[in-house]
């Protein structure tokens, strides 16, 4: 293969300032490789120790690794214990009354839930919903707003052992359906309605919808929340009120325990073939990968308030809201509505208003925020801001000083985190008291994780040439297989033709520098094969938006008979949409800022302006429909999905 070329030039460090190293959980340099040294001299017994501190064991394990028929491993099998024991059982003695959850409502009703509360609203629902017939191994479909009750539902299905799927509230009928159906559950969680950005949209009528299209036998009750309070499609013979069900319900419930190796949730990700892969993820292995993260690389202390803002439909919902915050026994925020709504300051005041300390978002949200007013944090008090992260994809080094700057004021570290639905956990990522930061760079592997970079024989590439990320030893937080589809997780994960079968196949291009720091140059899909370079995309995206006029962009290839293929890039610009001659001018400013910054072979052979990007409603550009976008093709997909589908005619 020929390697995949590096073209982004960065050269900005930021080392952590001696305060923060000396009050860090691993502090300096030193301590981070002393575990590296401990994880590479024993793997499992350093991964044991951690099982062993983070995690209460109804029944301790004696195994540790059991790889005998990789690359379905199991981690700790011979152990038992209870993931909801784990996040709120844990804590009754010791930290009753402290706030679990500040609740901010989309129109700014605030409620503060204690540990006990909590605890008490999981065993009534997990109660209630053993009442229905709903038991360890049944699969429960939560299709709910981002309130505590989606959190709630989560923690009752994992005390009573079912298996839950988060679908995104969102998502349309017919992607409900498809989940529904492979899943095979046995109940849906949902509510009338959910409220965003001062919008009402249906849930309960999605639901009801997908459940019309058939092969939905399986499903035998739909339990529903009431949100808003709307009127609704209610069948009695199977519809139950949330409140209903759980009023009466006793607020102690015993926990299931259950092996370590129990499926704790299935989440369904997009595959390139069209049908959803259902991601299925184990108990013990995963839990411990979400709270050594936290620890690790949040850095988390018990006087935190930590926010997370991702949707719990998505996996860093699941991983930093759900489950690790509450294993720590920290204090988080979760919050219903938009960035935008009712103004564009809406994080900034959320931040403010509960004195957050550690902020955890997508460069999306980040690049999207600059665009509607980059100045506007100033209105804002920031200063109890310690740490800032980013989740989701790469970074673009601009976006990063902003944020760094404007948000952080150049005193909070930035954990920029890769990882995946599939790896459970962060797996590359600075700790924030040891590894200076670099613009862009998610910067070093975990304690405990073997990555690397890898031609397409998966031997090991030089430093600064680009290739394959692979992980190249199990780790406990990976995904155990694709839910029934066995051989579709065998051939997507772990290639024969790439390390013999036994390397974890990321589906990211990436390359290491001189310091080891890794660098995400795009999916492997999203390499362009540019007269013979292979470019990353989010090279060329963070070239394009160093320019001052660009608020966004995004960048794919189109099929081209002399160079293989071109570059189209999709633009937003920070000002009003250009047309006509101004559109031709600032296109031509484009091609060539981006031929001084990185080299003439980069330059955009296209590029088209937007007043934004189609996104999901999670914030995600769906690339592969700008690709068809480029190619000129009409859009067959799905495009339900989408904040914004008007924008596609933009686009065009």
């Amino acid at each position: 293969m020929s390697t995949i070329e590096s073209v982004l030039n960065e050269s900005r460090i930021f080392p952590p300032t001696r305060d923060f190293v000396q009050q860090a959980n691993i502090s300096g340099m030193e301590s981070y490789q002393t575990l590296c040294h401990q994880a590479q001299t024993d793997y499992q017994s350093f991964w044991a120790q951690q099982a062993e501190t983070h995690l209460i064991w109804h029944k301790p394990f004696t195994q540790i690794l059991d790889d005998s028929k990789a690359p379905f491993f199991k981690w700790f099998s011979d152990g038992e214990l209870n993931i909801s024991y784990n996040c709120l059982d844990r804590h009754l003695a010791t930290q009753p009354d402290k706030v679990a959850i500040i609740f901010e409502s989309d129109d700014g009703e605030v409620t503060h839930i204690t540990y006990r509360d909590l605890h008490q609203r999981v065993c009534r629902l997990a109660n209630a919903l053993k009442a229905q017939d709903i038991h360890k191994g049944d699969c429960v479909i939560i299709y709910m707003p981002m309130r505590i009750e989606a959190v709630v539902a989560m923690q009752a299905c994992a005390r009573i052992g079912a298996i839950h799927s988060v679908v995104f509230g969102g998502f349309s009928s017919k992607s409900l359906h498809e989940r529904i159906v492979d899943a095979g559950a046995k109940a849906v969680i949902t509510a009338d309605e959910q409220v965003r950005g001062g919008r009402h949209n249906a849930l309960k009528a999605t639901v009801d919808e997908a459940i019309s299209m058939g092969n939905t036998e399986s499903v035998k009750t739909i339990v529903v929340f009431q949100r808003s309070g709307a009127k609704i499609p209610f069948n009695p013979q199977r519809d139950v009120w949330w409140h209903e069900i759980t009023g009466n319900a006793d607020a102690h419930c015993e926990p299931e325990w259950l092996n370590a190796e129990h499926p704790l949730f299935t989440l369904y990700t997009s595959g390139s073939t069209g049908k959803p892969k259902g991601v299925q993820h184990s108990s013990a292995g995963y839990l411990l990968g979400t709270m050594v993260s936290m620890h690790w690389v949040f850095d988390y202390k018990p006087s935190d308030i930590f926010w997370c803002t991702a949707d719990v439909g998505w996996i860093t919902g699941h991983s930093y809201v759900a489950y690790g915050p509450l294993a720590m026994g920290a204090t988080q925020i979760i919050f219903e509505g938009v960035p935008t709504h009712p103004h564009a300051g809406r994080f900034w005041e959320i931040i403010d208003k509960h004195k957050v300390t550690t902020f955890y978002t997508a460069p999306t949200a980040i690049r999207s925020l600059i665009k509607l007013g980059a100045d506007l944090p100033d209105n804002y008090d920031l200063s109890s801001l310690r740490l800032l992260g980013s989740v989701g994809e790469p970074i673009n080094p601009e976006a990063w000083m902003w944020f760094y700057e404007r948000i952080g004021h150049s005193r909070c570290p930035i954990v920029d985190t890769w990882w995946q639905t599939e790896t459970g956990c962060h797996m590359i990522a600075p700790l924030p008291g040891a590894a200076p930061l670099k613009p862009g760079s998610c910067t070093l592997p975990l304690p405990g994780i073997s990555a690397a970079i890898v031609d397409e024989g998966g031997h090991d590439v030089e430093k600064g040439k680009g290739g394959f990320l692979v992980i190249k030893k199990p780790f406990p937080s990976q995904i155990r297989t694709l839910w029934r589809d066995p051989e579709r997780f065998k051939k997507a994960y772990f290639p024969e033709d790439i390390g013999g079968g036994k390397y974890y196949l990321a589906g990211d291009s990436a390359y290491c520098d001189e310091d080891g720091y890794f660098w995400i140059m795009g999916r492997i899909d999203d390499v362009l094969n540019v007269s013979g370079h292979r470019l990353g995309t989010m090279e060329i995206e963070s070239a394009l938006v160093a320019n001052p006029l660009v608020a966004e962009a995004a960048v794919v290839g189109k099929p081209h008979e002399v160079k293989g293929e071109a570059i189209v890039a999709f633009v937003v610009l920070k000002g009003d949409y250009p047309k006509g001659d101004e559109a031709n001018r600032i296109t031509q400013q484009l091609r060539d800022w981006v031929a001084r910054e990185i080299g003439p072979i980069a330059k955009p052979e296209e590029i088209r302006f937007g007043e934004n990007l189609p996104k999901t409603r999670s914030g995600k550009i769906m690339r592969r429909l700008l690709r068809t976008l480029a190619k000129g093709e009409e859009i067959t997909q799905d495009v339900s999905t989408l904040e914004n589908p008007a924008i596609l005619d933009q686009l065009k």
